[in-house]
């Protein structure tokens, strides 16, 4: 099967605006040859193999520079989760990590293979779900399965078995006969993941896998992706919820403008923004601005309020301004409910990394989350 079918077959027809899925892998019975062995057991440690690794990646589209030297690595049986604000550049370095996509300068190997020079086999080795459902809508979900597996030479027995296990992982037997225009979009969320999952890859890259999906469906993908990496499978994860992130990810790889700004565990992360956060609950709402101004005043900068005005928070840099706080919050007669403090979260690391919070910045203006889109 050529490269070119591989990608028009599975993302459908030419011209979508959404990235089509890389639904690649050997079938069962088909030794990969390459360098990097399957793991058998979630290696995640850092002294695992990498098997996505990144050099020094360029990325232009016209004047817009979307990829501006990107390094990174991931370890074999792990999950780096890929975070930054709309039109970082994190859609265009997934599609060059799929082969959809040529770098313009740097190097990436996945899987050990060079994603140029060894396009075929990275995609053999790989397989994606997109920020939007690219099943075939004519095709029932279990006809949508089967067509993948065909596409990845299983014979047809294996095919329709692979299938029959897919949809039951993923609580749509019931659903097999239907077709995909008719499920809601949590079924066809669920479908799309299943389709990627049918060559049991060995990375799987998910960007923004969970987008619009209620909590109980989102868990049901949280715990999909915890199994494959119980397995051996690489994630690679781009989302713009920050509960995923910290609930997914063994690290976290920030980048803003096309290049990396931070990269680390979540605490390590934590660690690197410092200090911790003042929370304040007040017993009269209609004095939380003149809170704020107090709080100014003996230089604690950047407080916010929430929109119900039930709580104030600001960041502090050191316990002497936590002590500034209360005095002058009490000297001047304040009611406060409750007052204590916390480690900053992981939406405040990305406020203060970013300069936008998580949600704010996932936020596409053109209904597409590709850089190259917007260039």
């Amino acid at each position: 099967m050529s490269d070119s079918t591989l990608t028009t077959a599975a993302g459908g027809p030419s011209g979508a605006t959404s990235p089509p899925p890389v639904h690649a892998c050997d079938p069962p019975g088909k030794a990969a040859a390459g360098p990097t062995a399957r793991a058998t057991t979630g290696a995640r440690a850092g002294n695992a193999p990498a098997a996505v690794e990144v050099r020094g990646v360029v990325k232009t589209f016209g004047e817009n520079r979307a990829l501006d030297g990107v390094d990174l690595a991931v370890p074999t049986g792990s999950v780096l989760g890929l975070l930054g604000p709309n039109g970082a550049g994190k859609t265009t370095l997934v599609r060059i990590l799929a082969t959809l996509i040529k770098p313009d300068g740097g190097t990436a190997t996945v899987a050990g293979y060079d994603v140029v020079r060894q396009a075929k086999q990275v995609r053999r080795s790989v397989g994606l779900t997109g920020q939007y459902a690219s099943v075939d809508e004519s095709l029932t979900g279990r006809d949508n399965l089967y067509l993948i597996a065909r596409l990845l030479d299983f014979p047809r027995k294996a095919a329709w078995a692979r299938a029959d296990e897919l949809l039951e992982r993923f609580s749509l037997t019931e659903a097999a006969g239907r077709r995909a225009k008719n499920y809601s979009g949590g079924m066809r969320r669920r479908l799309d993941l299943a389709a990627s999952l049918v060559g049991e890859p060995q990375v799987l890259y998910l960007d923004e896998p969970t987008t619009g999906l209620d909590p109980r469906t989102r868990g049901e993908v949280w715990d999909e992706v915890r199994r494959l990496v119980g397995t051996g499978t690489t994630v690679f994860l781009t989302t713009q919820y920050m509960e995923e992130a910290e609930a997914l990810a063994d690290a976290i790889t920030v980048i803003d403008r096309g290049r990396v700004v931070a990269e680390g565990t979540v605490e390590e992360l934590k660690d690197r923004v410092g200090g911790s956060v003042l929370r304040l609950r007040p017993t009269r709402p209609e004095e939380l601005d003149a809170m704020a101004e107090a709080l100014a005043g003996v230089g604690v900068t950047g407080a916010a309020i929430e929109p119900d005005r039930s709580l104030l928070t600001a960041p502090l840099t050191s316990d002497e301004q936590l002590t500034a706080v209360i005095g002058t919050l009490g000297a001047r007669g304040f009611g406060i409910a409750r007052i204590d403090t916390v480690r900053p979260t992981l939406d405040e690391v990305f406020l203060t990394l970013t300069g936008q919070r998580p949600h704010d910045a996932a936020t596409p203006a053109d209904g597409d989350g590709s850089e190259e889109e917007r260039a």
